[in-house]
């Protein structure tokens, strides 16, 4: 058993309102440089709808993901051979159309016009090239339109199923479905990048571009199934969701979970099994991916798995706040939150509890009581949005796990309303689901009244002891890692240009003070290797 540690999330689909807030503070913080003007990290989908990019979820068209060959994994972008072939045409690549040409106004225009008979307007321009441009598409451009024909028809879940889901769709809700990278425990945008700039940190799983390695071929971009990874045309580099890692190490969370109006995100650590990762991902039933991937989790409270955890050199504090983990309870424990599709073969570790709302109210408008846990378990078969179009999107198409989600949720409801109402607490409605009295009431607190610190569980990052197995300092400062390179050739070949001045004196501060051996950067001329310029090594 080989132990790690990821920061994972969960998101209440219960919750959502669709207001977008999270969409905006992400982009503010982290894309709104020239390049991504189309790049959306976090992004609100209306289900049913196409997505952004439109239609990511058609892998016969993107080839993103896993496949399985012969019992064995491999990317569904081809071999290596194949990805070389295609190194400068790919042409399984979304085009700006695929997403939208993004715009901005000639506020100008509005504001200097001269005085005149006719009213100013700030005419629409492209972002890309400066020209007038008639709008025609955005990244939320089928906001609030789910259920039309029109729209739900480029939907590829519901080209897998029947024809008379489809015409009953048309009397369906919506819901809102937000979206970030899934920092994936099998990822397959780090196995097809041939510049190996894509990693995954080794102390906390996020999964991260290397921007000195990345040569802009965008095969992540084609690999990730889920259309996360984004092209800046700017500087010609691959971008994607960080999940505001210099936040999570000072164990704060997210940007857009500190905005989340309807405070539906959950962050918290899960430890997990690396050496069960790539068994579970090669299940040959996609059905069986979701219960695979959970047997991938290690429960915290286990002392063989805390013996274990910190033997691979994972710190207490975070096994402590594994066990605190709201993501872990959701996930494992009370089983209520489903992995966003696992038939991609990728582990995703953005999970989603899938919304109940409509049942209660279908049943309501029905003339029965919609919280009577009778009414409410013979409902849920009968949704008007079908079980399988949430199975399609949560569970690779079986409808058992998300029943049973639903479920625990109904009962929740039932049995919270009756305390809330006064009446004596029925035992039966949580052990017809699984579950006891106080576990019922735990989920409940969590999910409908969890404070800020039990939403957020994250411990701050770590610096493992000396001879740990992860004394590691940086995540990638090891022989072969990403973005690292010999010191030692490095100066060698630099010597070979010329001779290296004299190294210089020890810096000091304008009142003469010694800076303790660091060298002053201001004043060197980048050759050689001054004293102070790289940390000293033990046994060195």
């Amino acid at each position: 058993m080989r132990v790690m540690a990821q920061v994972a999330m969960v998101m209440n689909l219960d919750k959502c309102i669709g207001c977008h807030t999270c969409s905006v503070t992400c982009k503010q913080t982290w894309t709104n440089r020239t390049g991504t003007e189309y790049v959306w990290f976090n992004n609100v989908e209306t289900r049913p709808g196409q997505g952004f990019p439109r239609r990511y979820e058609d892998q016969d068209k993107w080839r993103g993901g896993w496949q399985l060959k012969r019992g064995k994994l491999v990317p569904r972008s081809g071999g290596r051979a194949r990805r070389l072939a295609r190194l400068f045409a790919n042409p399984e690549l979304p085009s700006l159309s695929d997403y939208y040409e993004p715009w901005t106004y000639d506020y100008a225009n509005l504001t200097q016009a001269p005085l005149g008979d006719d009213l100013p307007t700030a005419p629409p321009r492209s972002q890309i090239d400066g020209r007038t441009m008639g709008i025609s598409a955005g990244p939320n451009w089928d906001d609030d339109l789910g259920g039309g024909p029109e729209h739900t028809a480029g939907d590829p879940l519901l080209e897998k199923i029947s024809d008379q889901v489809r015409l009953e769709y048309e009397q369906a809700f919506m819901f809102y479905l937000p979206r970030i990278c899934e920092h994936c425990l099998n990822p397959s945008c780090v196995a097809v990048c041939p510049s190996g700039a894509l990693y995954k940190r080794i102390e906390d799983g996020i999964v991260l571009v290397d921007q000195d390695r990345c040569r802009g071929w965008r095969m992540c971009v084609s690999g990730c199934p889920y259309k996360k990874v984004y092209f800046n045309h700017s500087t010609g580099k691959a971008e994607k969701c960080t999940l505001c890692y210099p936040r999570i190490e000072a164990g704060q969370p997210t940007v857009c979970s500190e905005t989340c109006v309807g405070r539906l995100r959950y962050l918290g650590v899960i430890l997990y099994d690396a050496d069960m990762v790539g068994e579970a991902a090669s299940v040959e039933d996609e059905r069986d991916l979701y219960e695979a991937q959970l047997g991938c989790f290690l429960d915290p409270h286990d002392p063989e798995v805390e013996r274990a955890a910190a033997e691979s050199g994972i710190p207490h504090d975070w096994i402590t706040a594994a066990r605190d983990s709201p993501v872990h309870a959701l996930i494992s424990k009370y089983k209520v939150a489903l992995p966003l599709h696992p038939e991609y073969r990728t582990m995703p570790m953005v999970w989603y509890v899938p919304p109940l709302s409509p049942v209660v109210d279908a049943l309501t408008g029905t003339g029965h009581d919609g919280e009577d846990p009778a009414s409410l378990f013979g409902a849920i078969d009968t949704l008007r949005i079908p079980l399988s179009y949430l199975a399609e999107l949560f569970t690779a198409g079986d409808p058992a796990p998300v029943e049973a989600a639903l479920c625990r949720l109904a009962a929740m409801r039932s049995y919270m309303r009756g305390i809330n109402l006064g009446e004596t607490p029925d035992p039966q409605i949580a052990r017809s689901v699984g579950m006891d009295e106080p576990g019922i009431q735990a989920m409940y607190r969590l999910l409908a009244l969890a404070k800020y610190e039990e939403r957020y569980v994250i411990p701050t990052s770590y610096s493992a002891e000396p001879g740990s197995p992860v004394d590691l300092g940086c995540s990638l400062d090891e022989a072969g890692g990403p973005g690292m390179y010999d010191v030692e050739r490095f100066h060698a070949a630099t010597a070979l240009v010329g001779a290296p001045d004299p190294e210089p004196e020890p810096a000091t501060d304008p009142a003469g003070a010694s800076l303790k051996g660091r060298v002053n950067l201001l004043g060197w001329n980048g050759q050689g290797r001054p004293e102070g310029l790289f940390p000293r090594q033990e046994g060195a």
